[in-house]
C-alpha cells in the first residue's frame, strides 16, 4: 500500500492508452457477467429439481400429448406416491411480444407435488378451486403486468375454443410465490377441466405427468415400471428424473455451459493479450526510471510487486466496472427474461468467479513485464538514457 500513489501515477502517464485498455476490460467483464448469469439461469432448474420427482412425456417428443387415462394408471403403479399433470397453453397477453408460460393443471394435486418450490395462501387456493375460469399467477408475472387478485385477463392461445375463438378469459384468484431460488414465479396455471372442455381439438389428453415417488432410491425402477406399462401402445412414454428431464430440455437450446465457456475463454485470452501488451509498453518506456529506483535502494522484489500491482489495479478497475454494469443490465432485463428463465439474475458465484478472473488477468498480464523489471541490470538500463 505504501507504493499505491506511485503505482496510480504510473497508470496515468499514458491516459489514452490506459483508458482504452480499461474500456476493453469493461466490455469483456460485461460479457462475463451476462453470459455467466445466463448459464446459471439455464442450469438452475436442474439444480433445484426434486430427487423424488419423475417426469413422464411422450416417447417421440415433448410436444406429443398423452391420454388422460394414463394419470390414474400411473397413480396406481407400485412405488408412486402422488401424480399430477400439466398441458402447455401457448398463449400471450394482448400482444405476441407479451409471451409467458401458462399451464392447464389439476388444482388439487399440482401444488402438493411442488410444495417445496411454490407456495399459495390457503384462502386463495380455495377461491381458485371454486372458480372454473380462475387462474393463479406467480409473483414475477404479477409484477410484470401489474395484475392483482380479482383482475380478469384475456390470453390468446394457440388452442382455439369450440367456437373458433382463440382468446380465453381468466380471473386471477391467487398469486403464488417461489419458495426456492430459481423456482418459476413467472407463469400462470389454471384449471385443466376448463381447458379440456372448451378446446376445439386434442381433447382428453395431457402434456406430461409429474410423479412423486415414495422412495427416491427406487426412482429408476419406478420409471422403468411406468414405461413398461405403456410399451407398444399408441402413445409410448419416456420417464426420467426431473433433473434429467430439465437437463435434456435445456440441451435443446444447445450445451449452454460449453458455449458460454468457449466464448468467455476467447474473450479472456484476447484481454490477456491486450493488457499484457499495454503493460509491456509501459515497462519498456520506464526502464531508465526503474534503474534509478534500484540505484536508490529499491529491491528487485519491490520493482516486481509494483509492476504486478499496476497490472492488477488496471484489471480491477475495468473488471469491477464491467461486472457492475452487467449487474445493472441483468437487473433491468430480469422482468422480461424471467418469464422464460426463472431466477435470471447475477448470482454470487458469478461475482466470485469474476473477481478471481480479474486478479488472474492482472497477474498474468503483468508477469512477463514484472520479471523483466526485476531482472533489469542497472548499468545497462542507465546506458539507454
Amino acid at each position: 500500500m505504501k507504493y499505491f500513489y506511485f503505482i496510480w501515477k504510473n497508470l496515468g502517464r499514458k491516459k489514452l492508452r490506459t483508458w482504452l485498455t480499461i474500456m476493453s476490460i469493461v466490455v469483456a467483464f460485461i460479457l462475463f457477467g451476462a453470459l455467466g448469469s445466463l448459464s446459471a439461469a439455464f442450469t438452475q432448474g436442474a439444480e433445484i429439481a426434486g430427487a423424488d420427482r419423475l417426469v413422464t412425456i411422450h416417447k417421440v417428443s415433448l410436444i406429443q400429448s398423452l391420454p388422460y387415462s394414463y394419470v390414474n394408471r400411473v397413480r396406481n403403479t407400485e412405488g408412486v406416491e402422488a401424480v399430477t399433470f400439466a398441458s402447455w397453453f401457448g398463449g400471450y397477453y394482448q400482444d405476441p411480444k407479451n409471451q409467458f408460460a401458462q399451464f392447464a393443471v389439476d388444482a388439487e394435486s399440482y401444488f402438493d407435488i411442488y410444495s417445496d418450490l411454490l407456495s399459495l395462501p390457503e384462502e386463495q387456493m380455495e377461491s381458485w378451486q371454486n372458480n372454473r375460469i380462475g387462474a393463479v399467477i406467480g409473483t414475477a408475472l404479477a409484477q410484470r403486468f401489474g395484475w392483482e387478485v380479482g383482475d380478469r385477463v384475456p390470453v390468446t392461445s394457440m388452442f382455439p375454443q369450440e367456437d373458433g375463438n382463440r382468446t380465453w378469459e381468466f380471473e386471477i384468484e391467487g398469486i403464488f410465490s417461489a419458495e426456492a431460488s430459481g423456482a418459476d414465479s413467472g407463469s400462470m396455471v389454471f384449471h385443466y377441466e376448463y381447458f379440456d372442455e372448451a378446446r376445439q381439438w386434442d381433447k382428453g389428453t395431457v402434456g406430461w405427468l409429474m410423479i412423486k415417488v415414495a422412495d427416491p432410491q427406487n426412482a429408476g425402477e419406478v420409471a422403468d415400471r411406468i414405461d413398461a406399462m405403456f410399451a407398444n401402445s399408441p402413445a409410448e412414454t419416456k420417464t426420467s428424473t426431473e433433473k434429467a428431464f430439465m437437463e435434456s430440455f435445456m440441451k435443446q437450446f444447445g450445451d449452454i455451459g460449453t458455449i458460454t465457456g468457449l466464448i468467455l475463454g476467447a474473450v479472456f485470452f484476447t484481454m490477456l493479450l491486450v493488457t499484457a501488451n499495454t503493460m509491456a509498453q509501459a515497462v519498456r518506456e520506464r526502464i531508465p526510471e526503474m534503474a534509478i529506483l534500484k540505484t536508490l535502494g529499491f529491491t528487485d522484489r519491490s520493482v516486481l510487486v509494483m509492476i504486478l500491482a499496476e497490472a492488477v489495479l488496471m484489471a480491477l478497475i475495468g473488471g469491477l466496472i464491467g461486472l457492475g454494469l452487467a449487474w445493472l443490465m441483468i437487473g433491468a432485463a430480469a422482468s422480461q427474461v424471467g418469464a422464460f428463465l426463472p431466477g435470471f439474475a447475477m448470482p454470487t458465484d458469478v461475482w466470485v468467479q469474476g473477481l478471481i478472473a480479474i486478479v488472474v488477468l492482472g497477474l498474468l498480464s503483468g508477469a512477463i513485464p514484472a520479471l523483466q523489471g526485476m531482472r533489469l541490470n542497472i548499468v545497462t538500463a542507465l546506458g539507454r538514457r
